[in-house]
């Protein structure tokens, strides 16, 4: 996802300067695009005025933030805003946010729906927590990421959004799985249904988006299912106690367990299929 999301903000004008906890990637890219590297978060919290933060994990975002060298390490005396654009827990927010506003940081939680493709695009919804004054000077920065941001209040809101939405997404997921499965045991082929979805009512730009990934078979991850199963995971520890929803965190932690979890979500389709 940063990949991306750095380019559309240099295409939009934007200095940019990157850190990557895998250095070979924030070298690998500033050859192909006007970037500088910074060999820690401290030195990029020390060059920039808005820091942007995409990480997998509540754990991620504490290490980049608090560890050696982390954001809080920085010495420069500068204005800084810190934006979170990872999906973590409203939890971790408070954490972060109050540890930001004992430095006088503003920090907004803002993480988006959408994966690689809507990031290529620029095309991700962002969903914003925080201090509106300080939303509104950072809005350019989500405008060249995304279609739309959508301000929420205070900090936390925007990732009980984003894992409503994500719940939500692996509903219609896993659904969609069942659906194909229970085609194929009846001796309908998935390319034969898909059509006949997609052009209906249910159709949407998931059951699209997975077509062509389930007729070639391919698995390769746009949003990895150990992600998806962390981000349900997050969803139960804030209360998600509904009949479907413990459905969905029943079989995704089957199918980290069956080792599907670096495959892409829809691959939730094959461990059905095994079972």
């Amino acid at each position: 996802m940063g990949i991306p999301m750095v380019k559309n903000l240099v295409k939009a004008g934007f200095e940019v300067a990157v850190y990557n906890r895998n250095a070979e990637k924030a070298t690998a890219l500033a050859e192909t695009i006007k970037v500088e590297v910074a060999g820690s978060p401290a030195e990029l919290a020390e060059t920039v005025d808005v820091i942007v933060t995409m990480l997998s994990n509540d754990a991620a975002v504490r290490e980049v933030y608090e560890g050696e060298k982390g954001i809080f390490s920085a010495t420069a005396d500068k204005k800084l805003i810190a934006v979170d654009m990872s999906t973590v827990s409203p939890e971790n927010t408070a954490y972060i946010a109050g540890l930001c506003a004992e430095r006088a940081i503003p920090y907004l939680d803002a993480p988006v729906s959408g994966s690689v493709k809507p990031a290529e695009e620029a095309q991700l919804v962002i969903m914003v927590g925080g201090d509106e004054a300080v939303y509104e000077e950072v809005k350019p920065v989500f405008d060249a990421l995304g279609k739309a941001s959508v301000y929420l209040g205070e900090n936390g809101k925007a990732n009980v959004a984003k894992l409503a939405v994500n719940l939500f997404l692996g509903i219609v997921n896993q659904g969609l799985a069942e659906a194909v499965v229970f085609a194929e045991k009846n001796g309908l082929s998935a390319a034969q249904l898909l059509p006949i979805i997609n052009a209906g009512a249910v159709g949407c730009g998931l059951t699209k988006l997975k077509t062509e990934n389930i007729i070639n078979d391919n698995y390769n991850a746009a949003f990895a299912l150990k992600l998806l199963t962390k981000d349900i995971g997050l969803a139960t520890g804030n209360g998600m106690d509904t009949p479907l929803g413990k459905s969905l965190e029943t079989t995704l932690q089957g199918a980290v367990a069956e080792g599907y979890g670096d495959q892409d979500m829809i691959a939730v389709l094959k461990y059905l299929s095994d079972k």
